[in-house]
């Protein structure tokens, strides 16, 4: 297993957390995903031979958000 920290610009509200959260949890490969508002960031355990941190970003950037 790898973690990986991104931050992420756009959160406001903790339904936009949980936005971040389930993207990321959604992906085949995520352990666990933990998104920090207050941080602007997402704590990502994955592994890595299933998916790697350019499709995290892309997922939060399909949620609607962008990753600085």
């Amino acid at each position: 297993m790898q973690k990986t920290k991104l931050k992420i610009s756009g959160m406001s509200c903790q339904h936009c957390v949980k936005t971040v959260e389930d993207a990321l949890t959604a992906l085949e490969g995520v352990q666990r995903a933990k998104v920090n508002l207050r941080k602007g960031e997402a704590v990502v355990r994955f592994n890595e031979l299933r998916v790697n941190p350019i499709t995290l970003k892309d997922a939060i950037k399909a949620a609607g958000f962008e990753v600085l």
